[in-house]
């Protein structure tokens, strides 16, 4: 069996030109637009800067995309205040190539809806013109940028029925879901129906997207979320919403029926009573997307910090394993070939995206603080291209 993209590839190679240099633009570029960090700290880090280095094609899988809309992430607003710095920065630089030690300037901004400007030698399933969309490792530079730079297997090709800004809501909290939901909870399309999901903090980016995936997929899904976001969660699909603030949340959710399904958002103190909410012995699962990894990283260093998250995710998985219920840790994977079913989902009117509020390119420091304020009815969006 061929995939898709191995077909579409080999269409493609034959109308790429005999010989493709690293850069195909007709005119040279040594800098760009961006918001960056020199620094870890507060909304006061973020600077504006025309003189971002213009980025490079390293390696010949990867592609240059022209940044037309990206939005932000609650990871944004960690890493400007230094989250996950030791673990990132050990990916950034794993043999200790580059001749200092700073990833400064840094640009943020995870997700990306744009058109892909130039390719490197490999690439064929690609060619400038195409109008793709992607989420970026966080150790790589990111698309709060006027371009980016991505593999060619952390692209897709754009949802034909959606705007570049409605894009670029998707890519970053898609792929967390589908992480979550499918690749580490087990859940697909063939075995979801009718199935008992309860999805907490279900009104923010991650969580509307999860509850139209497992919808999409034929569960019974039950919601938690603040009132005022409750017509939104039924909107999207979800059978039951509750209201957190209504009463004693764990009170309310033992009154239903037990769930085949949990997907935490939300972390803190939930875990001590969630996994009792499960169907014992039935191979249900609780998937939580709140982990102590990368602070354990940052507090005791990279071997101690990988060292003390095995032990804790270990103690937790064999704990509640003997107890009839499985434990899982979920986190973003980047994943091009994800991001094509995920457009598939999405052009086939299953999954829709669910915008807060759009801010042109120059309010990058008012958006972050939107987003920092919390309650959020899905996703920040930054309209790149529109730079007024």
């Amino acid at each position: 069996v061929v995939s898709g993209r191995a077909l579409c590839g080999a269409a493609r190679t034959v109308k790429q030109p005999p010989v493709r240099g690293l850069r195909t633009s007709a005119r040279s570029r040594s800098s760009m637009p961006s918001w960056v960090i020199d620094r870890y700290g507060g909304n006061d880090v973020l600077r504006f800067t025309r003189d971002m280095l213009f980025p490079i094609i390293h390696f010949p899988n990867e592609v240059i995309i022209k940044v037309h809309a990206a939005s932000l992430n609650p990871i944004d607003i960690s890493m400007r205040s230094g989250y996950g710095a030791t673990a990132l920065n050990m990916k950034r630089d794993p043999l200790k190539i580059k001749t200092t030690d700073s990833e400064f300037p840094l640009t943020l901004g995870r997700d990306v809806s744009g058109v892909v400007m130039e390719c490197g030698l490999s690439v064929s399933y690609f060619k400038p013109g195409d109008e793709v969309w992607a989420a970026i490792p966080p150790w790589k530079q990111g698309t709060l940028s006027e371009f980016v730079v991505a593999s060619g297997n952390e692209v897709s090709f754009k949802p034909k029925c959606l705007s570049h800004t409605e894009a670029a809501s998707l890519p970053y909290v898609g792929l967390t879901a589908w992480s979550a939901v499918h690749q580490v909870g087990g859940l697909n399309k063939n075995n979801c129906s009718g199935k008992r999901v309860l999805i907490l903090g279900a009104s923010g980016g991650v969580g509307t997207f999860a509850v139209q995936l497992v919808k999409a997929w034929g569960a019974h899904v039950t919601a938690v979320c603040s009132h005022d976001a409750s017509t939104l969660v039924k909107k999207l699909g979800a059978d039951d919403v509750i209201d957190y603030k209504a009463g004693k949340l764990e009170e309310q959710l033992r009154a239903l029926p037990l769930f085949d399904f949990i997907l935490d958002n939300v972390g803190g103190s939930t875990e001590k009573w969630a996994l009792d909410l499960l169907k014992k012995w039935s191979g249900a699962t609780y998937v939580t997307l709140v982990t102590p990894f990368l602070i354990n990283m940052d507090k005791l260093g990279v071997a101690d910090g990988m060292l003390q998250t095995g032990v804790t995710i270990g103690s937790k998985t064999v704990k509640h394993l003997l107890r009839g219920v499985h434990y899982r840790w979920a986190f973003f994977m980047p994943s091009g070939p994800s991001l094509d079913e995920i457009t598939q989902l999405v052009d086939s009117g299953k999954i829709q995206p669910v915008i807060d509020e759009v801010f042109t390119f120059s309010e990058v420091p008012k958006a972050f603080l939107k987003l920092e304020g919390g309650h959020a009815r899905g996703k920040t969006v930054i309209n790149v291209l529109s730079k007024k």
